[in-house]
């Protein structure tokens, strides 16, 4: 006899819910204001971290024995990050042709990786201004047995092979050179691109001048050797100079915008000649204020 009331509780408060709820469904809207979605800047601001992108590249950004995050561009975009009030940087270890694939599947924030600012590339994602301006270099073995002081060498020796990463700008200067496309190997990185010309699987290896001098100061090897007397590309009339950049997605204008500004800061202070000197650049590295939109043109 007790649980009959409860029942007829619990039945009229359900009623009463009901009724609640459905006055509520069926009142008008009018007045409110959607939420606004947090930005890739606004979020990494207020947990004080950012994800980025590497492709472990030597000068550029690499993980130490240790495990730590460090290069001239990690360093860079650390100084930078530092200012915008994001103190911690989380590294995301992706091979150099999968950077972009992954920052747009937002496997990470940014990518921090000295990647050259290209057309094809910009169509892609948002460069910031760049950071260093470099050229390239070739290592081969010890006396370089085929002579080989440029591109154009390569490509006029059909039996030579060069070795580059995949995605690299080298790819497109081999081809633009005149270099056939059977005479490049890609790696996945660098220290795959030291082992096949250790190996004699190809007759030299391509990278940007710091990064080919780190490699081979770290090989240790006195049977390879970078080419000094080295001749750079000129593509469409120009000798290549190749600008690196943070990378953002094409959505995160805010966090590229003010990326860009305390960059030109670091510039004007000297501040960012002495962050990029420990890693094999100079003066004549610096970007000199260019913007993204002149490397573009």
């Amino acid at each position: 006899m007790k649980k009959k009331p409860v029942v007829l509780v619990v039945l009229l408060a359900l009623v009463l819910v009901t009724s609640v709820v459905g006055c509520g469904s069926s009142a008008p809207t009018t007045g409110t204001t959607a939420t606004k979605q947090e930005t890739t800047f606004e979020k990494a601001k207020r947990q004080g971290y950012v994800t980025v992108g590497f492709a472990n590249e030597a000068p550029y950004a690499y993980a130490t024995p240790d495990g730590k995050l460090t290069g001239e561009a990690v360093e860079v975009a650390r100084a930078v990050l530092t200012k915008l009030g994001i103190k911690e940087m989380n590294g995301v270890l992706t091979e150099f042709g999968s950077l972009i694939p992954g920052l747009n599947a937002k496997r990470f924030d940014m990518i921090t990786a000295g990647m050259f600012i290209t057309p094809e590339r910009a169509k892609q994602v948002a460069f910031a201004n760049p950071d260093y301006q470099i050229g390239e270099g070739i290592a081969v073995k010890a006396g370089n047995p085929l002579n080989l002081h440029s591109y154009k060498d390569i490509a006029a020796n059909s039996k030579a092979k060069i070795g580059v990463m995949t995605g690299a700008i080298e790819n497109k200067y081999l081809t633009d050179s005149g270099v056939n496309a059977a005479q490049i190997v890609t790696v996945p990185d660098q220290p795959s691109a030291v082992a096949a010309l250790q190996a004699g699987r190809v007759d030299a290896i391509t990278m940007s001048g710091p990064a080919l001098q780190t490699v081979i100061d770290k090989a240790k090897d006195s049977k390879i050797e970078k080419v000094k007397d080295y001749t750079q590309p000129v593509i469409n009339g120009k000798s290549v100079v190749g600008y690196g950049a943070a990378v953002f997605r094409t959505s995160d204008s805010d966090f590229r915008e003010a990326f860009n500004t305390q960059l030109a800061a670091l510039e004007k202070s000297g501040e960012l000649l002495k962050i990029i000197q420990p890693f094999g650049f100079s003066e004549e590295n610096l970007p000199k204020g260019i913007t993204v939109e002149q490397v573009l043109k």
